[in-house]
């Protein structure tokens, strides 16, 4: 057995998600286990660079968490033969940029999503991947929740039987910075710095509708811009340009070819009454399902109690306790690590990895035809992007 370097440069780290799911929860806890383990035995431990264009911060970052190489200069780090990984977590608007420069740089991608603003933009990084012949990937961090790897196991079970309808409630309340301080960064709300539910949210959805649901056909959203004013990072009011929420419905192929409806309500400005901060509601012939992000409950058909509507009485029956936890069967590790091993093991063993730039590219599609569905107030086509071999 021998460990084998692997040299990452990682841009954009210094965000909240960039630093705390990817740096720290994925590639430090990676670095803390002795690195990934391949199928031969041997082990790939990850050496990553940080880049940012706060030297300072980055520095304080890397020291903090026993990363020995960082840098304000991405020429230089672009330029290193010894690192063969760019990742990026930065602002979409720069990313295919980042992309692209990282690509004629001979790298292999691996970067967050939406992989763009724009399908033009996303389809051309494609390409250049593609012409490269470099390896790339996306992340498609949901997949990977307990909930949801609990909800596919049923549907692989057959539990639902025919597949109905699917209905995702997303979302919390952010506040505006007047009362409580915000807890978003503000340029999530302002259009022209790359903001907006449905861009930022919508390319989550197309994966998970995608692959734990069916195919999605078409679409159509209404998104809405509640709270037209906030306040910024210093406390000064700014005008929200950008959706806080979208109200979407998709028609899918199921995976047995029969349409299933999803209802995805995705919002900035709600107040949680549910089991999670998301929640997907499953109905089928055979069954029922809800997950959050770490649990799921059934409803089998068998089991299905019989409700009895009368206004003029308190409901006394107990819809909530009338369901089934779907037990733990593994220990589940964080899915942002859990998909970060799955890419370095397909670039130091070439393993397979279906989560690709394609894929992400598909989540801007999905995107695009959700802002015309709202611009044009009618139902959009999804057509197929890619063509299947």
């Amino acid at each position: 057995m021998s460990t084998q370097r692997l040299g990452i440069i990682m841009h954009g780290v210094t965000g909240r998600m960039g630093m705390n799911q990817h740096l720290i929860r994925s590639i430090v806890a990676i670095r803390r286990q002795g690195g990934v383990a391949l199928a031969n035995g041997d082990r790939v431990m990850p050496d990553p660079i940080l880049v940012g264009r706060n030297l300072d911060k980055i520095k304080a970052l890397a020291q903090a968490h026993g990363i020995e190489r960082c840098t304000d200069d991405l020429d230089a780090a672009l330029a290193n033969p010894e690192d063969t990984v760019f990742f990026d977590a930065g602002t979409t608007q720069m990313r295919p940029d980042l992309l692209a420069r990282a690509i004629a740089a001979g790298k292999h991608i691996y970067c967050e999503k939406p992989i763009a603003t724009g399908l033009d933009e996303a389809l051309r990084v494609c390409r250049l991947a593609k012409d490269a012949g470099i390896k790339h990937g996306v992340v498609q961090d949901k997949l990977f929740l307990p909930g949801l790897r609990k909800l596919d196991m049923l549907r692989r079970s057959g539990f639902f039987g025919r597949m109905l309808s699917v209905r995702i409630e997303f979302g919390y309340w952010v506040f505006e910075g007047d009362l409580q301080p915000i807890q978003r960064p503000s340029w999530n709300y302002r259009k022209e710095d790359g903001g907006g539910m449905i861009l930022d949210m919508v390319c989550h959805w197309r994966y998970v509708l995608d692959n734990l649901f069916g195919e999605v056909q078409s679409v159509s959203c209404l998104g809405a811009t509640h709270i037209p004013e906030r306040l910024d990072e210093q406390g000064k009011t700014y005008e929200a340009t950008a959706d806080d929420a979208a109200y979407a419905t998709f028609e899918l192929k199921g995976h047995n070819g029969e349409p299933v409806i999803a209802q995805v309500n995705s919002s900035w400005t709600t107040r949680v009454r549910r089991d999670d901060l998301v929640t997907f509601h499953v109905d089928g012939t055979h069954g029922s399902a809800v997950a959050g992000l770490t649990e799921c409950v059934v409803q089998p058909r068998v089991g299905t109690p019989r409700p009895v509507w009368n206004p003029d009485e308190k409901q006394k029956m107990p819809f909530m306790e009338q369901w089934q936890t779907v037990p733990d069967t593994e220990t589940y590790d964080n899915g942002f690590k859990i998909q970060w091993e799955h890419f370095i093991r397909h670039v130091a063993a070439d393993e397979p990895f279906r989560w690709t730039l394609e894929e992400g590219a598909k989540g801007v599609q999905l995107v695009e035809t959700a802002l015309q569905s709202w611009q044009e107030r009618r139902w959009v086509d999804v057509p197929a992007l890619f063509p299947k071999n």
